[in-house]
């Protein structure tokens, strides 16, 4: 199947560029698969529109302020880095933007300048191992100095990726728990205390599950055909505690409603060997149409980019035409799309 068979055109003013003041208040265009209907919510309308023992699963991975920006010791130049993960020996995988060519051996001050960065060498992914130097403490753990030097790496397409103070509490779930994200799993921002205490009192109920969301998720497919992509890996854990819930859900014919790709890919990946149980390690799990789900009932996502492989799993579940439909639906009725946008829920 072609790439271009998953792509379309949105009017840039359809980007949201800012949240939705109340998170429960935006708009949620809700999608039939057996009836292939369309209808108009808003997201706090959400109990109303499930049943009493479905479970929700929610993905409790924490965004953590993995953008730096700081300045090359040596000749002063601009520089902007991502923190992608940190190793057993201390060292750091980054991403790194700047005017020129880095070389080894070369120091960065990251603002507000009690941080060195020392390049070790470039990796063939294109990434830098480096080693921090701090100077209180060398050993200080590498999330402490991210919260003091880092910045929420917002999306390119919000802002040009300039983050704001607020954006560290609207760019994150109200339940998020397990740091290790650089960007959030935004289906979940429409979540409020409040409204997962209506949706208790309804009878629907939530486990959690773990997937850090990673830099690959914004990466359109550039293979012609879609099979031809390579899926980027992302780190996940299926805890005993929602294996349990999903059993106990499925033993009593409730639905699995999954919040946001993130955790369908979680769910079909602990489900691929038949029977669900608890699972950690990565997932390389790639979701195209067609594809038979064996864990997913249910799903709540935001709108994905065009030539996505968000894009492409939506479609998966709720059918290239209907898919194809909500989103026409959704342009001319002017939602708020990508990450601070509007939500879909498909039955």
């Amino acid at each position: 199947m072609r790439t271009d068979a998953f792509d379309y055109e949105l009017p840039l003013h359809l980007i949201a560029q800012e949240p939705c003041p109340e998170r429960d208040q935006s708009r949620l265009l809700v999608v039939c698969r057996r009836d292939e209907t369309i209808a108009h919510h808003v997201f706090h309308d959400l109990p109303q529109l499930l049943n009493p023992g479905d479970l929700l699963v929610l993905n409790d991975t924490k965004v953590i302020p993995a953008r730096l920006l700081g300045r090359r010791a040596n000749s002063g130049g601009r520089w902007e880095g991502l923190f992608l993960r940190s190793l057993a020996d201390g060292s750091w995988t980054i991403l790194c933007q700047t005017r020129g060519r880095l070389a080894e051996g070369e120091t960065i001050v990251v603002e507000p300048g009690d941080l060195e960065l020392l390049l070790l060498l470039k990796t063939a992914q294109g990434h830098w191992l480096v080693r921090p130097r701090h100077s209180e403490n060398s050993s200080v753990d590498a999330l402490e100095l991210l919260e003091k030097h880092g910045q929420v790496p917002l999306p390119p397409y919000i802002r040009k990726g300039r983050a704001r103070a607020a954006d560290r509490l609207c760019y994150q779930t109200v339940y998020a728990r397990a740091a290790g994200a650089v960007a959030a799993p935004t289906a979940g921002l429409h979540f409020t205390p409040m409204l997962l205490e209506e949706l208790a009192k309804r009878g629907i109920q939530w486990t959690c599950v773990t997937l850090h969301v990673g830099l690959g998720t914004f990466h359109p497919i550039q293979a012609a055909n879609i099979a031809d992509h390579k899926m980027h890996r992302e780190w996940g854990e299926f805890s005993s505690t929602a294996a349990a819930a999903v059993a106990e859900t499925r033993s009593r014919k409730g639905r699995i409603v999954a919040v946001g790709t993130t955790s369908v890919r979680v769910l079909e990946t602990v489900a691929k060997p038949g029977r669900i149980r608890p699972w950690k390690g990565e997932t390389e799990i790639y979701i195209y149409p067609p594809y038979t789900f064996q864990a997913v009932d249910a799903m709540i996502t935001n709108f994905h980019l065009p030539r996505s492989t968000l894009l492409l799993l939506v479609s998966a579940f709720g059918g290239i035409e209907l898919i194809r439909r909500a989103y026409k639906t959704a342009i001319d009725h002017e939602y708020r799309f990508y990450s601070y946008g509007d939500a879909m829920l498909i039955l």
